[in-house]
C-alpha cells in the first residue's frame, strides 16, 4: 500500500497513526475525562501542545527587522522596525501578535530560536512525522507522547486530542491517547430539547451498548453547550475580518476545523475541574503560504494570538492553570527569500514558543544567520529534541531517555 493511500485510510479511520490503530485507539467523550476529576497529583504540571500545520513562516513571526539581509531577501514581505512589536533592538513579533507581546513583556513567553533537525525534509507529511515521532533518522510507528503514555500507564485519558483525528504524536506501542473531537457531529433535522434529553438518558437494565450510546450523546450535548459562547465569539471575529483573505482552518496539510479558541476553551475547562489528563493536543491549519503571504499569515497569527493570550489569562486565575505549560510549533519554517507570488516556499528551521506562569520569558538559543544559508535555507541551531527532553523532564516528570533514547540536550533555565 503506497504512503498516500495508507494515509487516506488512516484519516478515514479517524486515526492518523498506525501505532494508534494497533493500540486500539478510539474516541472518548467529555464525561470520560470529567470522570477523572480529582484523580491527579495537585502538584503535577500540564502540557498543552499547539501544532500550526502547513509550515508557519518563522521569519515573519519573530522578525529580524534590524537585519539588512532580511529586507533584501523579501522586500515586499518584510516588516519594518516601525511595524513590529519589538522584543529588543534586533527582533520583534509580527504586528498581529499583540497579546503574545504582552506575555513576553510579562516574562511568560519564551521564544526558542532556530529550532530544527539534521538533514531537514521539506515535505509537509514527512517533516510532521519527524516532529511528532521525534525520530529524524528513521521511520517510526509511535509518537513521542505516545511513548510517554506507554510508560505512564496507558490510560488514554492522560493524553487528549481535541482535533478531528488522533495525531500520530499520541500513538504509543501499547496504548493511544483519547480523541475528543470538537466539531463534525450534527443532527440532520432539528430535534426538540425534550427529545434530545431523552436520547441522552440511560434506562435501567438496558444493554451496555445502548447505555454507552446514551452517554456519548450526552457528551455531545455537553460539548454543544460549552462551546456556544466560543462559537459566537469566533463568528464575531470572522465578521471583523470579512474583508481579509482568510484561508480555511483545515487544509490538506492538516489542522483542526474548529477554531483554536474553541479547542483551548475545552482544555481550560478540563484543567479547571482537575481531570487526570497531563497532555492536551490542539491545532490550527492554513500556514502553507506560497502566495500573498503577508495578509494571510497576519490573519492566522491573529487567531493564534487571541486564542493563546485569552487562554493564558484564564489559566493565570487558578492554581491548576498556573501549572500549565504551552508549547507551539510548526513542521518547518519557510525559505528566506520570497517567491514570485509574494509568498514563501517550504524551508527548514523556525521558532518554538513556550508559554505559561512557569516559563522564564525571553529569547533562547542562537538565531540562524541569514547570510550563511544551506541551499537558501536557514541552518538550525537548536535540535527540537532539546525542547522535547526539557518538556518531558520538567513538565511531565519523566526521564527523557524512556522516550528519546540517550538524548543529552536540554534547554537550561527556561522552566522554573
Amino acid at each position: 500500500m503506497d504512503i498516500l493511500t495508507r494515509r487516506k485510510f488512516l484519516i478515514a479511520s479517524g486515526v492518523t497513526g498506525a501505532g494508534a490503530l494497533a493500540a486500539g485507539a478510539t474516541a472518548y467523550g467529555l464525561s470520560d475525562l470529567f470522570d477523572t476529576a480529582g484523580d491527579r497529583d495537585q502538584d503535577s504540571r500540564t502540557l498543552v501542545l499547539v501544532t500550526l500545520y502547513g509550515g508557519n513562516d518563522g521569519l515573519n513571526t519573530v522578525v529580524p527587522y534590524a537585519d539588512p539581509a532580511y529586507h533584501d531577501a523579501r522586500p515586499e514581505l518584510a516588516y519594518s522596525a516601525e511595524e513590529v512589536k519589538r522584543l529588543d533592538d534586533q527582533v520583534g513579533l509580527n504586528p498581529a501578535l499583540t497579546g503574545l507581546h504582552g506575555l513576553f513583556t510579562a516574562g511568560r513567553l519564551a521564544i526558542v530560536r532556530g529550532v530544527g533537525y539534521p538533514t531537514p525534509d521539506r515535505s509537509h507529511f514527512r517533516s510532521m512525522d519527524i516532529w511528532q515521532t521525534a525520530r529524524p533518522d528513521r521511520p517510526e510507528r509511535t509518537g513521542w507522547l505516545g511513548r510517554w503514555l506507554d510508560g505512564a500507564g496507558g490510560d488514554p485519558r492522560l493524553a487528549v486530542s481535541f482535533e478531528p483525528t488522533l495525531p500520530p504524536l499520541l500513538a504509543g506501542a501499547r496504548s493511544a491517547g483519547a480523541a475528543v473531537p470538537v466539531t463534525g457531529r450534527q443532527a440532520r433535522h432539528p430535534l426538540g430539547d425534550k427529545t434530545l434529553a431523552s436520547l441522552a438518558a440511560a434506562e435501567p437494565g438496558e444493554p451496555a451498548g445502548q447505555a454507552r450510546a446514551a452517554a456519548c450523546f450526552a457528551d455531545l450535548r455537553a460539548v454543544d453547550t460549552m462551546i456556544t459562547e466560543v462559537r459566537e465569539a469566533a463568528a464575531a471575529e470572522e465578521a471583523e475580518n470579512a474583508d481579509a483573505e482568510e484561508a480555511p482552518a483545515a487544509t490538506a496539510t492538516g489542522g483542526a476545523r474548529s477554531s483554536l479558541q474553541a479547542q483551548l476553551d475545552l482544555v481550560a475547562q478540563c484543567v479547571e475541574v482537575g481531570v487526570s489528563s497531563r497532555v492536551f493536543s490542539v491545532s490550527l491549519g492554513g500556514f502553507d503560504t506560497h502566495a500573498d503571504e503577508k495578509q494571510l499569515q497576519a490573519v492566522l497569527l491573529g487567531q493564534v494570538d487571541k486564542a493563546l493570550s485569552g487562554f493564558l489569562d484564564r489559566m493565570g486565575s487558578t492554581e491548576a492553570g498556573r501549572k500549565v505549560v504551552v508549547a507551539v510549533y510548526s513542521e518547518f519554517g519557510r525559505r528566506v527569500r520570497a517567491n514570485a507570488s509574494d509568498g514563501t516556499d517550504h524551508g527548514t528551521a523556525s521558532d518554538v514558543f513556550l508559554l505559561g506562569a512557569g516559563v522564564r520569558g525571553g529569547l533562547y538559543g542562537e538565531a540562524p544567520n541569514l547570510t550563511e544559508l544551506d541551499d537558501g535555507d536557514l541552518r538550525f541551531t537548536t535540535d527540537f529534541r532539546d525542547v522535547y527532553a526539557t518538556l518531558l523532564e520538567r513538565v511531565l516528570d519523566t526521564d527523557p531517555g524512556q522516550v528519546l533514547g540517550r538524548w543529552p540536550g536540554r534547554l537550561p533555565d527556561v522552566l522554573t
